[in-house]
């Protein structure tokens, strides 16, 4: 009894001051947003004191399929706003307040003309994967040094020489899908592409050949682990108390891949250095160029270097872990989804067929060796990029967030302004402004001519209103290496091989494969057995990181005739 006693006294003083601290918090907080509403900024009604828009956007959520992204419930909420096209959105505790923006000049606003920084919730979202600051997170100060050190390796001319080993790693996708033609399986098509990008970005960024796409490995077993335990919403991943203790294992597991691979090629390089005769003709990897970089910036000669000091080491890995997932996530994804358009609209299959014939023969098999000696033959095929342009714009990967700034204000397409702050946020909603059906005429229709027509034509798009990899100096560094592997893919396997969607036979197993428990949940209300569509599409964005198919996308695969 003593002991509880003592415990008591000791506890409840600090459980008392832990409430009366969040109280004062949460008046403050919502104090600002209240005198916000009362200016007449724009927000869905249902704001309150105690849980802000939560349960506003929950209901929205609420809407979506159970493992719909997210952000296609702020998206749905966006559309009650297409008047001002900016509107604040307050989850706060779970994010910051924040003003989304789906108006292009806004967006320009924010990338481009205040340039404003990332958000602290940028380090605290990418942490597990990046393992620390990285060039998605730092501040303007921290982020441009990086950025000059890697840009010479994701520079055009770079990926130009480095598209040869590309094409390596799509051989074997094309063996991959050979093979799953021939034995008529039904499929998960994001597992494979999800192997290929990250055969792609090991090569060209460490220069590592680790064939992925035949076996599993350390490195992409420990990023496919980090990821799978990652949501930046997900409250069942999010509180697991599990989730911090994985991603630290395979964290650690990836630093001492990625730092033993960051050493070798350290090592490799300079012993070329000394030695003439060694040299290769072969393409450098970005890291490769990035070493350079630094130590011309040091002012110290490669082969002078006895080794590569701490903090550099330690910094760069957290750049390659973001390269790695980046490189993998979103581009694997973005691939499915433009198999998933073509598949959906033969005329336009058709087209891309009859553009490869022109360009490079009718062989298919031919478009290897041509490519190899000619990597500029992929910037002759204007509809190919047409469609992947109108893919990235239908199925967006991800959006930007940004941190306010005191003194500063956005300005929607009204003249109304909204003031900024230094804790408020600015969410630029990619997908909103791509599906903004004022910018963008038929918003929603697949149409890859509109990257086609000149610029008095209706369908001409706002050059600010195209953002997949974001504009101004923080947009995607990785987006030329995106395209050219996506073109790639497409060069070397749309000739060959029809893709078709296979959600009715995927929902047919799942749905025989459900147990007694799921089918008395079901009966009492505690499942929902609302269909898994949105606006009539299954192949919807799920919460998988970046932004991923649903279901892995189940697909059967045939040789063309």
């Amino acid at each position: 009894m003593a002991f509880i006693n003592l415990l008591l006294t000791i506890c409840l003083p600090v459980v008392v001051s832990a409430v009366a601290y969040g109280l004062h918090a949460l008046y403050q907080h919502r104090s600002k947003i209240n005198q916000l509403r009362k200016q007449g900024i724009a927000m869905p009604p249902g704001w309150n004191w105690l849980t802000g828009h939560m349960f506003v956007l929950s209901g929205y959520l609420n809407r979506l399929p159970p493992d719909a992204n997210v952000i296609l419930a702020t998206q749905e909420l966006a559309w009650e706003y297409t008047d001002t096209e900016i509107f604040l959105l307050d989850v706060w505790p779970m994010s910051p307040a924040q003003y989304i923006v789906f108006y292009p000049e806004a967006a320009s606003q924010v990338t481009t003309k205040f340039n404003l920084p990332k958000t602290v919730i940028h380090d605290r979202f990418m942490r597990p994967i990046t393992g620390g600051p990285s060039m998605i997170s730092v501040g303007n100060a921290e982020w441009k040094p990086w950025r000059s050190i890697f840009n010479p390796g994701f520079s055009a001319g770079s990926m130009q020489d480095l598209l040869p080993e590309v094409i390596k790693s799509v051989s074997v996708f094309c063996d991959k899908l050979r093979e799953k033609a021939d034995s008529g399986e039904m499929f998960a098509l994001d597992d494979l592409t999800t192997r290929l990008t990250m055969d792609v970005i090991l090569k060209v960024t460490l220069d590592a050949d680790v064939d992925h796409q035949n076996s599993d490995n350390v490195i992409a077993t420990a990023l496919g682990q980090i990821t799978k335990w990652h949501s930046f919403w997900d409250p069942r991943v999010r509180a697991n108390p599990l989730r911090p203790l994985i991603q630290g294992y395979y964290g650690r597991v990836a630093d001492k891949w990625i730092r033993k691979a960051l050493n070798d090629r350290f090592s490799e390089i300079k012993h070329v250095k000394r030695d003439v005769s060694t040299r290769s003709k072969r393409a450098k990897s970005i890291l490769t160029l990035a070493l350079e970089a630094y130590l011309e910036n040091k002012n110290e000669e490669i082969s002078e270097a006895t080794e590569l000091d701490d903090d550099f080491t330690k910094n760069v890995t957290y750049q390659i872990r973001l390269f790695l997932f980046a490189g993998t996530d979103t581009t694997s994804s973005s691939i499915a989804y433009v198999y998933h358009l073509l598949s959906k609209h033969p005329e336009a299959l058709t087209q891309v067929r009859e553009e490869h014939d022109r360009i490079f023969g009718p062989d298919p098999s031919a478009a290897v060796q041509l490519l190899c000696e000619q990597p500029s033959l992929l910037n002759k095929c204007p509809y190919t990029m047409a469609v992947i342009k109108e893919t990235l714009r239908l199925y967006t990967p991800a959006s930007t967030m940004r941190q306010g700034i005191d003194g500063l204000s956005l300005t929607d397409r009204h003249g109304n302004r909204y003031p900024l702050a230094d804790d408020l946020s600015v969410s630029v909603l990619h997908q909103a402004v791509h599906l903004n059906p004022r910018v963008w005429p038929r918003a929603r229709e697949f149409l890859p001519e509109r990257w086609l027509v000149d610029a008095d034509h209706e369908l001409y798009p706002d050059p600010a209103a195209y953002r997949p990899f974001e504009q101004g100096p923080r947009n995607c560094i990785g987006q030329t290496l995106v395209y050219n592997e996506m073109r790639t893919v497409l060069v070397m396997t749309a000739r060959t091989f029809e893709i078709k969607p296979a959600y009715d036979e995927w929902d047919a197993m799942k749905a025989k494969q459900r147990g007694w428990f799921d089918q008395i949940a079901e009966s009492v209300g505690f499942q929902n057995k609302k269909p898994k569509l949105l606006h009539g599409e299954r192949a919807y964005q799920s919460e998988k990181a970046g932004t991923h198919p649903v279901d892995g996308y189940p697909c059967r695969i045939s040789l063309v005739a």
